[in-house]
């Protein structure tokens, strides 16, 4: 900005004192170059290192030699006001991207500088990069919290909005996970440092929306490199206008000149090329603010285009804390509580879903657990190993299938829990089953709306993925609507269904991040949900949910439909302008202030309509009425 004001100070001094003052014409000239010095140094600078590093052309070369240009015809004030107006320009665009970059930066600056670190010597206040894995933080009422870590003692309620979008505070009690960067409620909470400052999910939010910021696009990649090619195919046909209608028309030269440097000036793909990246940085600082993370641009305008979305079932359909609600025993040696301690001992050393829920009742009885050995995960089937000396399997019926146990007398039992929407888990060895337990899950209440927005968005087909049993599956995918469902997959059966749709159209695979790794990688574009307590969700996905919240899933598909229809309208005024310009260039011929102007204003009206993105208004959410998203 320095730059521009001090051209257009020594360029309006020139004039006054051409023609207002008796002066000698050598001083306004050396004030001209003084303007030209201020406006142009910059431009010249990165035209040169462009086109002698990367051998690229770019417009600022083009600004240049057209500014040079009427210098040469003794046209300095034409030229000053051209690289007065071009150093505004992009004084406004840095101005105004910075914008956006800014609102990123300012996630960082919501984790505190200083913390209260409670040791035995009481309480003090301690650098938060001194803080050390497992140290005790206290936060008072109305504080931010310094670190990502586990509360010990306390109870509040913490406002997440600056990581998860969420709009309402979540209570926290001991053994819940909080953030850097949130705000404390009402009461004061003790908190467990689990990660060190520099690796709080804060930071990696902003590493990874900046490093999304630094990717392009295809749409960007296209303009970058039409950019280059365009301008030498400018700078050719400007010197075929200065040179031709002299040589062969008999034309003078200084006009043919003039009108070849208002060319160079009115073609310039500047507002062409500053279209995408002016969107796309503001689609995703708006993404970011809502807890949507894109892992790149391309999958900001990628997710816009999914005609299929397929989801996993349990913790994304589903709420993920499913509960055991029958105890079965086949066996009258084997009382509930035994049957139930011999589960939940094998279980505890598993992370799935189903087994969480098994170890919780166990603990909600007061039932004690057994030392397990040789355990073993088996995907997509269920756990083996030894408890208590004995062999125990735990899952459904294909795995007992696999170690050829006999099922008599489990299939009544498992229809009647599976009629009833819960998933039979099969208790037992190879020698048979000892007893079942039913396990519900109750599905998210903001799952059939999402599902109806997707649709009103443009999905053509929403699909499920489930390891459960069918009769379950359909259950829950007729309550929510999902129009497809493929039920008792293993992994890499899903990985295989993924690829069968990927035939049908683009496919979004929305999952936990964790089991559904494969199939996230898979699709045209992986979402992982709850990434705001799953370091793997970070790293595996294309899109990251922050919060547990579905309706993030079409937010992140209407803004990148905004996002794509700003970036068309931007790329057609820019070309239409352009059109324009170079027409009447061509033909009636215009002065080149007047060029400078169009030039220019185009750029400028281009950078700040992909601005707009920046506000929460401009995103439109089809819902039902009365709905959630309704509500936005």
């Amino acid at each position: 900005m320095a730059a521009a004001a001090g051209c257009w100070a020594t360029l309006l001094t020139a004039l006054a004192i051409d023609h207002l003052t008796p002066i000698p014409h050598g001083v306004v000239l050396a004030l001209y170059v003084a303007a030209y010095l201020a406006g142009g140094t910059f431009a010249t600078r990165d035209a040169l290192r462009d086109l002698f590093q990367d051998r690229v052309v770019n417009v600022d070369l083009l600004m240049v030699t057209a500014a040079i240009g009427a210098a040469f015809v003794d046209a300095w004030a034409e030229g000053a006001v051209l690289l007065g107006l071009f150093a505004s320009s992009n004084a406004l665009e840095h101005h105004a991207l910075g914008r956006t970059r800014r609102a990123v930066h300012a996630l960082m600056d919501l984790s505190p500088d200083v913390a209260t670190l409670v040791s035995e010597r009481g309480e003090r206040l301690v650098a938060v990069e001194d803080l050390a894995l497992g140290d005790l933080v206290l936060v008072r009422p109305g504080e931010r919290v310094a670190v990502d870590g586990t509360v010990v003692s306390g109870e509040s309620a913490i406002d997440q909005s600056a990581i998860t979008g969420e709009s309402i505070p979540a209570g926290k009690r001991p053994g819940d996970r909080v953030f850097a960067g949130t705000i404390n409620g009402h009461g004061a909470v003790t908190v467990r440092v689990d990660k060190l400052h520099r690796e709080s999910t804060l930071a990696r939010i902003v590493e990874i929306v900046e490093t999304a910021q630094e990717q392009k696009s295809r749409t960007q990649r296209f303009t970058d490199a039409f950019e280059g090619r365009y301008a030498i195919g400018v700078m050719a046909v400007a010197a075929l206008l200065a040179i031709v209608p002299p040589l062969l028309f008999d034309q003078p030269f200084g006009a043919s000149f003039y009108r070849a440097m208002t060319l160079l000036v009115v073609a310039s793909p500047c507002a062409l090329v500053i279209s995408t990246p002016a969107s796309t940085l503001s689609g995703l600082a708006n993404a970011a603010r809502h807890g949507i993370l894109f892992k790149g641009s391309n999958h900001l305008e990628e997710i816009g285009a999914i005609e299929i979305v397929a989801f996993d079932k349990t913790g994304t359909l589903t709420a993920g804390e499913p509960r055991v609600t029958d105890v079965v025993s086949l066996d009258p040696a084997w009382t509930e509580q035994a049957l139930l301690q011999r589960a939940a001992s094998a279980e505890r050393l598993s992370e799935h879903h189903l087994a969480m829920a098994i170890v919780r009742a166990a603990a909600a009885r007061g039932v004690s657990l057994a030392e397990v050995t040789e355990f073993q995960a088996v995907p997509g089937q269920g756990v083996i190993g030894r408890v208590a000396d004995s062999d125990l399997a735990i899952g459904n019926a294909s795995l007992f299938r696999s170690l050829r146990a006999p099922l008599d007398g489990t299939t009544e039992i498992a229809d009647r829990l599976h009629a009833e929407g819960k998933t039979a888990i099969l208790v037992g060895s190879a020698e048979g089953v000892i007893g079942i337990l039913g396990v519900a899950d109750a599905v998210r209440p903001a799952a059939a709306v999402m599902i109806r927005a997707l649709k009103q968005l443009g999905v053509k087909q929403t699909v499920m993925l489930t390891g459960d049993n069918e009769r379950v599956a359909n259950a829950i995918a007729r309550e929510v609507g999902i129009d497809e469902v493929h039920a008792d997959l293993l992994p890499d059966q899903k990985l295989r269904v993924v690829r069968e749709l990927l035939t049908r159209g683009n496919v979004a695979m929305v999952g936990d991040g964790v089991n559904d790794a494969p199939a996230l990688a898979t699709a045209t574009i992986g979402v992982a949900m709850g990434g705001a307590g799953t370091d793997v969700a970070l790293e595996t996905a294309d899109v990251v949910l922050m919060a547990d919240d579905l309706e993030k899933l079409p937010y992140a598909m209407a803004l990148s439909r905004r996002t794509r229809q700003t970036i068309r309208q931007n790329l057609i005024f820019s070309l239409a302008v352009i059109a324009l310009l170079v027409t009447a260039a061509l033909t009636i011929g215009i002065p080149l202030p007047l060029g400078v102007v169009g030039h220019e204003g185009s750029t400028v009206i281009v950078v700040l309509n992909g601005l707009r993105l920046l506000r929460e208004q401009a995103i439109r959410v089809p819902a039902g009425d009365g709905s959630p998203l309704a509500k936005r």
